[in-house]
């Protein structure tokens, strides 16, 4: 089953890494979706996430993580 990814931490260590969550603000816009690449998965092997912002000029790709340990949190809309 797959589900919308809310938030990313990125990192061997929880507490000490990088987090990315839809809504947070970045830059001059704000993290629109954070995506699991399953096109780069099922020809590589290999995880990747994307994160797209959302601004003025529309949404963009911000960041890939590839290959990096990750806590992955689903909105499971409670």
């Amino acid at each position: 089953m797959e589900g919308l990814i809310r938030k990313i931490v990125i990192g061997k260590e929880p507490k000490d890494g990088m987090a990315y969550f839809v809504g947070m603000r970045a830059g001059g816009g704000q993290v629109e979706a954070i995506v699991h690449d399953m096109a780069f998965l099922h020809k590589y092997s290999k995880n990747r996430y994307l994160v797209y912002i959302k601004d003025e000029e529309g949404v963009s790709l911000w960041k890939a993580v590839d290959e990096m340990p990750c806590i992955i949190e689903f909105d499971l809309n409670f």
